[in-house]
């Protein structure tokens, strides 16, 4: 077994969590990083990399708040080198599918000199659960800026089960996986799945772009975020990610998992019922 620990940038993301798990299920010596953790890593401070990286021989990367972001190319760049200088050898980056901003920080890992794997995805399965559309479905209603738009929503347990497959088995590096799920739908149709799993009522709304990031900067919103969620709904959800790809397969020798099996073990953790709980 490496005795090297591995990075996981991003320990309390929805993969960075899943990822760490595994390869410590696994016996793998893991070094699971964020900003508040014992060893700090901030991707806006880049004193904090060295020795995030030092003693690390391959890492998971993920890339906050997303590699669409202007700036994402040249941090990657920046990152790479000096994984390079402390002899880091290996990166498995999540990307984003039908991103350019992405796409080319892609680019500048393949060209780094190191060995590397992209998991390229797209919307999260998990969104719906562990993210920002929760707050809607546990009030009754989902309101987005998307329409009959099809995605074939991702598994982060499928994602993380890539992830460590890339970083533990080298028969594997220097491949792309552009993962989803097996089974593309609108939003309204996973709300629908979703009400009807819990047998609580639950709508999907569409609501115009504007007004949505105007709730988003009056909530507090980071900017970032406010940029991001923009370029999602308006440039990248046109249509260019519905194709379901294999990359799940390609990489496990499984099929990916279909929505309605996520909504399944979202349902058997109660998390879409929080709101109907009388307090303790």
């Amino acid at each position: 077994m490496n005795t090297h620990p591995i990075l996981i940038i991003g320990k309390n993301g929805k993969t960075g969590t899943r990822v760490n798990q595994r390869l410590q299920a696994l016996g793998y010596l893991t070094r699971p990083v964020s900003r508040s953790s014992a060893t700090p890593f901030d991707w806006e401070n880049p004193a904090t990399w060295r020795k995030a990286l030092t003693g690390c021989t391959a890492a998971y990367v993920t890339y906050q708040p997303d590699l669409a972001v202007p700036r994402a190319e040249a941090t990657i760049n920046a990152f790479t080198q000096l994984a390079k200088e402390v002899g880091l050898a290996h990166v498995t980056l999540l990307s984003g599918r039908g991103e350019d901003g992405a796409q080319r920080a892609e680019n500048v890992l393949k060209k780094s000199g190191l060995t590397w794997n992209i998991v390229r995805a797209s919307w999260f399965s998990q969104n719906f659960s562990e993210s920002f559309m929760l707050e809607g479905i546990l009030n009754g209603e989902l309101a987005l800026p998307a329409d009959d738009t099809l995605e074939p929503f991702v598994d982060a347990d499928d994602i993380a089960d890539v992830a460590v497959a890339a970083l533990t088995k080298p028969a594997l590096h220097n491949k792309l996986f552009e993962v989803s799920g097996p089974r593309a739908l609108t939003f309204a149709e996973c709300i629908s799945e979703i009400s009807k799993a819990t047998g609580r009522a639950i709508k999907y709304t569409q609501v115009p772009i504007d007004t949505y990031i105007a709730a988003l900067r009056e909530q507090g919103a980071p900017e970032d975020l406010q940029w991001l969620l923009r370029e999602l709904f308006t440039v990248v959800f046109d249509g260019r990610n519905s194709q379901v790809a294999n990359g799940v397969e390609e990489a496990l020798g499984r099929p990916a998992t279909d929505f309605s099996s996520y909504v399944q073990k979202a349902v058997a953790s109660g998390v879409w019922y929080a709101a109907q709980q009388e307090p303790a």
